[in-house]
């Protein structure tokens, strides 16, 4: 996921992303206590997605705020 491609979503498409990716990564979490993730680098990818949504949102808030 590209930051200019989540530049260009609402605040209200920003959030459900959010949200997707929260239910993901405890999805992903779940499978690596369980000993079925295959791969492990979907936490990384996954934390990073998460940072850059909550970053797009806070500068759209602060863009608002101002």
């Amino acid at each position: 996921m590209l930051a200019s491609e989540l530049k260009n979503k609402s605040a209200e498409e920003l959030k459900k992303q959010l949200s997707e990716l929260l239910e993901q990564q405890f999805k992903l979490k779940y499978q690596l206590r369980a000993g079925t993730i295959k791969d492990v680098s979907l936490l990384k990818k996954n934390r990073h997605d998460i940072a850059r949504v909550k970053q797009i949102l806070a500068a759209q808030a602060a863009k608002v705020g101002k």
